[in-house]
C-alpha cells in the first residue's frame, strides 16, 4: 500500500518505521522537519514538506500527534491531508482524542467520499519500538478490515469496539483503569517501605498473585527508586484524563477516583514533573 503517516513523535517514529519495514511505500510529515528526515535516513523512506503532499494519492493516511487542534492542524487547511487524499481512501487517527472530534473527521471525511477510523493505541514507547501495541477502533466495519494490514504491522491486538467515536471511548476506559492502578501501586510501595519491607522480594511475590498488573510488572521497581525518565508523560496523561472526565459529564458518569488522582497529576506538574513517567505519582507520597 501507499501510507501517509503524520507525526513522528515517541511513538508514530517506531510505528511509521514498521509499517515500511513491512513492504510498504511510506511517505512522513512531522513539523520538525529534521526528525523526518531522521526517519527517512533510518527507514529508507521519503518526506513530505506539508500533510497535503504527504496524503497525495496515498491508500491510508494515518495521523499520530498530541490533541484535538494538532488533529485539526494537519487534517483541516489548504495544506492539510484532505485536500488531497482520493476517493475512498482512509485516514485514520491514532491520536487520543475526543470522541466528539472522531465524529466530526468523520463528517468530514464522509463529504469527500473516504473513510474514517479513529484509533488511539495503549502500549507506550516500548509497545510502538517493538510493534506490540494495542489498537481500539471505532469505523464501519467495511472499513476496518482495509486497516488490518497496516495495523497488523505494530499491533499485537487490534479491535473494532463500534462505530466511529468508539475506539476514543474505548481509549478512556483504558486510561481510567491506569490512573486507580498507578495510585494503588504508589500507596502499595509507600506502605511496604515504610512497613521496612524488601521491596524487590514483595514485587516478586505479590505480582504472581491476584495483584498483578502491567504497571507492577513494568513500573515497580524503577517507582521504588524514584526514578521517571521514561515512558507516557504526565502531561499527556492530564490531557487524557481532561477528555475522560469531560466525557464523564455527558454521558453522566460518577468517576471519583479518576478526578482524585487528576488531581494529584496536576501536583506533580506543579512540582516540575510534568515530563516524568505517569508512575511518578509515588513522589507525592515521600
Amino acid at each position: 500500500m501507499r501510507v501517509a503517516f503524520i507525526g513522528l513523535g515517541a511513538m508514530g517514529f517506531p510505528m511509521a518505521g514498521h509499517v515500511a519495514r513491512a513492504g510498504h511505500e511510506v511517505l512522513v510529515f512531522n513539523r520538525s522537519k529534521d526528525k523526518a528526515l531522521s526517519w527517512a535516513s533510518q527507514y529508507n523512506g521519503q518526506v513530505a514538506d506539508t500533510p497535503r503532499m504527504a496524503a497525495n494519492n496515498a491508500d491510508i493516511v494515518l495521523v499520530c500527534v498530541g490533541n484535538d487542534d494538532d488533529v485539526r492542524s494537519v487534517v483541516y487547511g489548504d495544506d492539510g491531508a484532505l485536500s488531497a487524499m482520493k476517493p475512498n481512501s482512509i485516514l485514520v487517527d491514532h491520536t487520543t482524542t475526543s470522541a466528539h472530534l472522531a465524529r466530526e473527521l468523520s463528517e468530514a471525511c464522509s463529504k469527500q467520499h473516504l473513510g474514517f477510523m479513529d484509533a488511539p493505541v495503549s502500549g507506550g514507547q516500548a509497545g510502538a519500538e517493538n510493534g506490540k501495541l494495542t489498537v481500539m477502533c471505532g469505523a464501519a466495519e467495511t472499513v476496518y478490515k482495509q486497516t488490518c494490514e497496516v495495523l497488523n504491522c505494530y499491533a499485537q491486538k487490534h479491535a473494532l469496539l463500534g462505530t466511529v467515536g468508539s475506539g476514543q471511548l474505548c481509549k478512556m476506559v483504558n486510561q481510567i483503569c491506569i490512573a486507580g492502578i498507578v495510585q494503588g501501586l504508589s500507596e502499595a510501595l509507600h506502605f511496604a517501605q515504610n512497613a521496612g519491607l524488601n521491596t524487590e522480594q514483595v514485587i516478586d511475590v505479590i505480582s504472581k498473585g491476584a495483584a498483578q498488573s502491567w504497571q507492577m510488572e513494568n513500573r515497580s521497581h524503577t517507582m521504588v527508586k524514584q526514578e521517571f525518565d521514561f515512558g507516557f508523560a504526565v502531561d499527556w496523561m492530564r490531557k487524557d484524563l481532561g477528555i475522560v472526565l469531560d466525557e464523564a459529564k455527558r454521558n453522566k458518569s460518577t468517576l471519583p477516583i479518576t478526578a482524585l488522582v487528576d488531581q494529584f497529576y496536576a501536583q506533580v506538574q506543579k512540582n516540575g514533573g510534568g515530563r516524568f513517567d505517569t508512575s511518578s505519582l509515588i513522589s507525592l507520597l515521600k
